[in-house]
């Protein structure tokens, strides 16, 4: 997709995959024109020409007729062939394929919402995936979202980021960022199994999208497996993914995602 540009021809390609993944899935449209939510995205950084374009979050809802909602997301666009934002500046012009950054997010996002709307439970919260545009560009597509949210966001109960989850270190570990933006996530993270080694960071703030919900004093968790040399280059390809423990992320997100819906909603308490 040409490294999925704001604005491009191939992001909207990759949109319409993620829309078709939605609809295969069975989830329910809960855009503002179906799974789309269409917002202006501008360019801040440096003037160009067309330094304001259009850009799509895709928005598809699980109903479980439940009171609470928790959101999980993951932004599509990357940087295109390195004209905005690269740190390749001696291959401008390449294609920036981003393959941590963010398909392996978006990867995990349709993954959980195969699981949750096939797995026949029906879970006692609705569940809301977003992949958001323009992130990029300034969290663009989840800022535009809590501004303007498709759901009541007194009805969120908390929100599950994705970005970059793709490079994961032993080392270095997973990052779970935000658990201290609410005290009910020590319940929720005791008795995990995981052959990962992953830790967790108080800040609910950061460089990617659960900031915008954070904001609104939305508890949240970001999932990160660290930056690397080939972050916003054009060599973030995808043989470098370890899909291995890519899919240990996603089991362990499904077991803090179970364990967040065993509690009652008023037991978990919100915090700044």
């Amino acid at each position: 997709m040409k490294g999925r540009q704001t604005g491009s021809t191939e992001i909207e390609n990759a949109a319409k995959y993620i829309e078709q993944e939605f609809k295969k899935y069975g989830l329910n449209p809960k855009g503002e024109k179906g799974f789309r939510q269409n917002f202006q995205a501008k360019v801040r950084r440096i003037k160009i020409a067309d330094s304001i374009r259009s850009a799509d979050n895709i928005i598809g809802f699980l109903d479980n007729k439940a009171e609470k909602t928790i959101v999980i997301g993951a932004h599509y666009d990357h940087l295109g062939h390195g004209e905005l934002g690269t740190r390749d500046t001696l291959n401008i012009g390449k294609i920036h394929n981003g393959a941590d950054d963010n398909a392996s997010g978006v990867a995990g996002l349709l993954e959980l919402a195969r699981h949750y709307a096939t797995n026949k439970e029906k879970e006692k919260f609705n569940l809301l995936f977003i992949a958001f545009g323009a992130e990029e560009w300034g969290l663009l597509g989840s800022k535009h979202f809590t501004n303007h949210p498709t759901i009541n966001l007194k009805d969120v109960h908390w929100m599950l980021n994705m970005d970059m989850i793709g490079r994961y270190n032993p080392q270095n570990g997973l990052a779970i960022i935000g658990y201290g933006t609410s005290t009910a996530f020590e319940e929720i993270f005791k008795n995990l199994s995981s052959d990962l080694n992953y830790y967790t960071s108080r800040e609910g703030k950061g460089g990617s999208d659960q900031t915008s919900f954070y904001n609104k004093q939305i508890p949240v968790l970001f999932f990160h497996t660290g930056g690397h040399e080939d972050y916003h280059k054009s060599t973030d390809d995808t043989e470098k993914i370890d899909f291995k423990a890519l899919k240990s992320i996603l089991e362990l997100e499904i077991q803090i995602l179970d364990n967040s819906m065993k509690m009652n909603a008023m037991e978990f308490i919100e915090t700044n």
